[in-house]
């Protein structure tokens, strides 16, 4: 009789040591920003009359920008940034990429053209698209729109998710 034993997929590989994913999960916060916290910070901003300490890039295109955008954020396409970058943008202030959603890379690659010219960058997870399911108000070539939050991506009774 053959046996077989089962193997458990998430235990395949093993996790890291604790010290490397220290490592990992400290590095990836240098590189990622929540779309929470990028929404929450431009709102306290605005509302205390200070800048936030980051701009915020729409790397797609104008058609895209024009179906919605984040309010404030720079129109920046990426194949445009090492045209217009340096024009559009103070290197002293860091920059947060965006692009349509965690399915599209546009943001990354945006990153990544911003990197390689000096800036610093962050890349916000989520995109427009978890901007927009997560409530928080977007502008379109009609002007404002706003869309109840998904209870799928975000508290409906709550400002803090509590992460």
């Amino acid at each position: 009789m053959t046996t077989t034993q089962h193997v458990n997929p998430v235990l395949r590989t093993p996790p890291a040591s604790p010290a490397a994913a220290a490592a990992y999960f400290s590095a990836s916060l240098a590189f990622h920003a929540d779309v929470s916290d990028v929404a929450s910070t431009l709102a306290a901003s605005a509302a205390d009359g200070t800048e936030p300490g980051f701009v915020v890039i729409d790397s797609r295109s104008a058609a895209s920008w024009d179906q919605g955008h984040v309010p404030g954020a720079v129109h920046l396409p990426t194949a445009l940034i090492p045209e217009q970058a340096e024009r559009l943008l103070d290197r002293s202030v860091p920059v947060v990429t965006y692009c349509w959603g965690p399915g599209c890379n546009g943001a990354t690659r945006a990153a990544l053209a911003l990197a390689e010219l000096g800036f610093q960058v962050k890349e916000m997870l989520g995109g427009f698209e978890y901007w927009v399911r997560e409530g928080f108000a977007y502008e379109t070539w009609e002007g404002p729109a706003e869309k109840a939050a998904d209870p799928l991506t975000a508290p409906v009774d709550s400002d803090d998710c509590g992460c």
